[in-house]
């Protein structure tokens, strides 16, 4: 594999164009780049931490929230879809799922290396499959990894199993304003039309904006805070996409390696995520 070092982040305003271009005049491959993206001197930046905390429901404090990195590896991210020998145009992509593990709390004052490589293309029933992954080092040690799953629509079997489901019993009804998807935006740098307005969300098919997949796994651990261990991976799958404004219920409970959470249309048995805490 080789290394692409950046002394700087990407923009995603110069990132944005350069993701529809090559959505509209790329072409399809059967290969992901063997490119790792790296970038040293990653730091925080309190006042942007401080409007994620308060975006997503989390409490201030000097350690990061265990979803807040990806914000940090969300343009090298794009930077690295975005490349001319990446297979795949962004427009379309859909982020089914994302694991994270946190192997240690992780200090606002603390020096990263970041790191960003795609791997594992694969098939799915509705199409192809892939992962990017994304790794947090101190002085050449990991302390935080995503790996974030993300569907190619188009060619798959179609053979993908259908659950019947019936709406749990709430522990927290959420109300999900329409603009926080704006919100969000605003502190994660993901400014896709389908999260934005209505109107844009409609190009893409959507009857409304809906909530950011990482907005509501954020939501969703910040639910936990206070009972969380140094050393933990989350791991979720999204389902239903959350059309805003929202009601949603979630629901949560202990497993012997942790717990296990859900987020469902309060309205309607539909899911909108699914994932597990487990203890390291």
């Amino acid at each position: 594999m080789s290394v692409k070092e950046l002394d700087s982040t990407p923009s995603l305003s110069s990132l944005y164009p350069k993701a529809l271009l090559g959505s509209v005049f790329g072409s399809e491959g059967d290969r992901l780049p063997s490119t790792e993206f790296v970038r040293t001197g990653v730091v925080v930046d309190p006042a942007h931490l401080a409007a994620y905390n308060q975006v997503c429901g989390f409490r201030l404090t000097d350690e990061l929230p265990a979803t807040y990195p990806h914000i940090l590896a969300f343009p090298l991210q794009m930077a690295l879809m975005t490349e001319r020998d990446f297979p795949f145009g962004l427009l379309g992509m859909v982020h089914v799922a994302n694991r994270i593990t946190q192997h240690r709390p992780v200090r606002i004052d603390e020096t990263f290396t970041l790191r960003v490589r795609a791997e594992n293309l694969r098939p799915h029933e509705k199409g192809r499959q892939f992962d990017v992954i994304s790794e947090l080092t101190v002085h050449d040690s990991p302390v935080w990894t995503d790996v974030s799953t993300y569907l190619r629509r188009g060619g798959g079997s179609g053979s993908g199993p259908r659950e019947q489901l019936a709406a749990p019993s709430p522990n927290a009804i959420w109300q999900v304003p329409g603009d926080i998807g704006r919100r969000y935006a605003e502190v994660s740098g993901d400014r896709n039309p389908i999260h934005l307005h209505a109107v844009t969300a409609k190009l893409f098919g959507f009857p409304s904006a809906i909530a950011h997949g990482m907005w509501t796994k954020a939501h969703s651990l910040a639910a936990f805070e206070g009972r969380l261990p140094e050393a933990f991976t989350i791991d979720v799958r999204f389902k239903q996409p959350v059309l805003l404004p929202a009601k949603a219920a979630f629901t949560s409970w202990h497993t012997d390696e942790g717990w296990a959470f859900e987020l469902w249309n309060a309205r309607k048995p539909k899911p909108h995520l699914e994932g597990s805490i487990v203890r390291l």
